[in-house]
């Protein structure tokens, strides 16, 4: 794991970059992943550690600098939900994959670790699934995840949500498209299984993400709203192919980080929505706040210095440079 301290600067770092992601923390001998994001797990897809991502939030600001990565292996989740908060609006498809894009792509400039991708259903069908990789690719992202469901999507954990799913064909037409768009053997596709979230049960979840990984899915994500990780651990114990699994428990807190390593087949967690979560709830705190004592006085504590942002910003490098060439 990170030293304490990095990865709190590496949280930091990203959320003041204005992205929505998440910090993805490699549980895995080293060696595996001295190279690209997910050569290790499509390369050494028995490998028995677990991969831990934690969301972050949305802030305003665009130009922190690069930064190292820190001790361990991270890397960054930009999530479609997280995304559309930032912008006020619903989870329902209604933003452009230009937006995403751009949102991943700012992501990648500010933060020297690799992007995952959340890219909903893949914004149309494969011919746009097949743009979409290019697009993405283009921008340095590491990985995109799409999910079955037909487009215009509800977000999974709405209560009484529209869930609709594709037909099987058409979503194995989506990655076999995506897989014969990318040009570098690196890029990752995952995908998105929802028969569980849509309420079609075991077999169907099975028979699709069979479906999918034959199809060339590099991972499969399998995802629940069931606040009982039964569910979950049920289809986990049935996989029975090398394609790795990835799980979201959102939903589903109990099954804790021990717990999922122990299972072997689950190779990557996401704590998908945690981040947006808890920053606004400091924000509206700290603003109730301000407003019932009419005053910013004795907040202080609450916040982080202004110099904070300044080294957070790079404005040392800045300075130094413009003493080394204003003129």
């Amino acid at each position: 794991r990170p030293h304490t301290d990095e990865f709190a600067y590496i949280l930091v770092k990203a959320i003041l970059a204005g992205l929505i992601g998440g910090l993805l923390i490699g549980f895995i001998e080293e060696t595996f992943f001295r190279g690209a994001l997910f050569g290790a797990m499509r390369k050494y897809s028995g490998f028995f550690t677990t991969l831990i991502l934690t969301s972050l939030f949305y802030a305003s600001m665009h130009f922190i600098r690069p930064m190292p990565l820190p001790e361990g292996d991270a890397f960054t989740w930009a999530s479609g939900f997280e995304i559309s908060t930032s912008y006020g609006i619903p989870d329902a498809s209604l933003i452009s994959m230009n937006q995403f894009l751009e949102t991943a792509r700012s992501m990648n400039e500010v933060i020297n670790i690799p992007i995952v991708a959340d890219c909903d259903t893949g914004y149309g069908n494969a011919t746009n699934v097949m743009y979409m990789v290019k697009r993405y690719e283009e921008a340095g992202i590491a990985a995109v995840s799409i999910e079955d469901k037909k487009f215009p999507k509800d977000t999974s954990l709405l209560a009484g949500g529209r869930q609709e799913l594709l037909r099987i064909e058409e979503f194995e037409g989506k990655i076999e498209a995506a897989k014969s768009a990318q040009t570098t053997s690196d890029f990752m596709v995952i995908a998105r299984v929802e028969a569980l979230i849509a309420g079609w049960g075991q077999e169907e979840a099975r028979m699709r993400a069979y479906r999918y990984a034959g199809a060339g899915a590099d991972a499969i994500l399998v995802h629940s709203k069931s606040s009982d990780p039964e569910e979950i651990l049920e289809f986990v114990k049935n996989w029975d192919l090398d394609t790795p699994l990835v799980i979201i428990p959102t939903n589903y807190p109990s099954l804790t980080e021990k717990d999922i390593e122990k299972l072997g087949k689950v190779k990557m967690v996401i704590y998908a929505n945690q981040g947006v979560r808890v920053a606004v709830k400091a924000m509206e705190d700290l603003f109730n706040r301000i407003r019932q004592n009419r005053s910013i006085e004795n907040i202080d504590e609450k916040l982080v210095s202004v110099n904070h942002l300044f080294e957070l910003q790079g404005v040392p490098e800045m300075k130094d440079n413009e003493k080394k060439y204003l003129r």
